[in-house]
């Protein structure tokens, strides 16, 4: 028996030997991996202080810049309404085509008259009637054969028969429909002989001689603007506003600030603007969508290039280098955003050197060794944005 298990006993040795080697193998791999990566902590800890790589820093600029809000905006015409008949009939005449120019007082439409026209004659009659009848009463009370009350019955009868010749006469006037004012005519919702009834719409009619544009401005925004608006005795002449077509062109006339809608709207928190602008060659109809451009001149504020700054959690910083080259994570205010600059509100003094190129390379409380370039230098170059 003894023969039998020790030959056993070294097949299975033979068999584990293998692994056994495999395993050795394998932890002398991870202990160099892991001394490797114990070097290059070490490398980086050391580079988090000293940096080799370029970095470059500039400064604020006080400076003129004009800053742009953009709005997107819905154009109106100054006048737009909808053409009814004021009374029902057949529709015996049309004399306007869609799209045509039309003057105030011109003729649009004409329904059928004759029905207003007998009621006009009625009343008419009634009215010559009653007023013989009262000729003939003045006599008879000159003689003393009807009293003064039967006179007054007679006049009150006569009014009340004047007043329907004046209601016959508007209601056969309103057989008429005239343009209300200088317009361009919409579709023809009513055909020649259509059995119309009154109130029912015939047109539109739409004045574009000048054209409201509405645009909505967050409560910031708003403060600001009204605050501009109350130092010039609202006028908006201090701000240059264009009106950007669906096709990316500017429109060519100007606009300027119309009127602000009272009240706020709860959902968005935004105050609806009216921009009014000129529409000399009828560019322009009700209906069109656009982007309202608002231009501010600031005079002598302070500017820095966005990619001097980052992000975290929705707050804006910079890199500021003190006189010992050490890095210093600052909190900055941006008041106005334009293009490739921030203008400042608070946050940096104009001689303070700022991080421009290595943002990512550096931390706070690093010691840098940088390049200096002027302000000046840097904004006539800029097409980066902040990271």
């Amino acid at each position: 028996m003894r023969p039998l298990q020790f030959t056993l006993s070294m097949l299975t040795l033979l068999l584990f030997l293998p692994t056994l080697a495999g395993c050795n193998s394998l932890m002398e791999q991870l202990h160099a991996e892991s001394q490797s990566d114990a070097s290059a902590d070490t490398e980086h800890d050391g580079d988090h202080h000293e940096h080799s790589s370029r970095i470059v820093a500039t400064s604020p600029l006080r400076k003129d810049v004009t800053t742009t809000q953009e709005y997107v905006c819905q154009i109106h015409s100054c006048q737009h309404i909808e053409v009814r008949a004021l009374e029902g009939g057949y529709l015996q005449e049309i004399h306007v085509q869609e799209g045509q120019a039309v003057k105030k007082g011109e003729l649009m439409f004409k329904i059928l008259p004759t029905l207003y026209q007998a009621k006009l004659d009625s009343e008419t009659a009634e009215a010559q009637r009653l007023q013989i009848q009262l000729d003939n009463s003045q006599i008879l009370l000159q003689k003393g054969i009807v009293s003064t009350q039967e006179i007054a019955i007679r006049k009150a009868e006569l009014a009340r028969a004047q007043a329907n010749v004046k209601q016959a006469t508007a209601e056969l006037s309103f057989t008429d429909v005239v343009a209300p004012f200088d317009g361009i005519v919409d579709r023809q919702l009513c055909q020649l002989g259509s059995l119309i009834e009154e109130g029912d719409v015939l047109t539109t009619l739409s004045d574009n001689s000048l054209m409201w544009v509405y645009f909505n401005v967050p409560e910031a925004r708003y403060l600001e603007y009204k605050e501009e608006l109350d130092r010039h005795n609202g006028n908006s002449d201090h701000l240059q506003i264009e009106l950007r077509l669906a096709n990316g062109e500017v429109f060519s006339q100007p606009g300027k600030i119309g009127a602000i809608e009272a009240d706020f709207n709860n959902m968005t928190g935004n105050i609806a603007f009216r921009a009014d602008f000129p529409n000399p060659n009828g560019l322009l109809r009700n209906g069109q969508t656009g982007t309202i451009l608002i231009h501010r001149q600031l005079d002598d504020v302070l500017v820095i290039p966005q990619r001097a700054t980052f992000e975290i959690l929705a707050r804006r910083y910079a890199y500021v280098v003190d006189q010992d080259n050490i890095v210093h994570q600052r909190d900055i205010v941006v008041g106005e955003e334009q293009d490739d600059i921030f203008v400042l509100k608070d946050g940096l003094q104009e001689e303070e050197r700022i991080v421009l190129e290595g943002i990512r390379q550096v931390r706070d409380g690093d010691h840098v060794e940088y390049e200096y370039q002027a302000p000046a230098e840097v904004l006539n170059n800029q097409k980066y944005h902040a990271e």
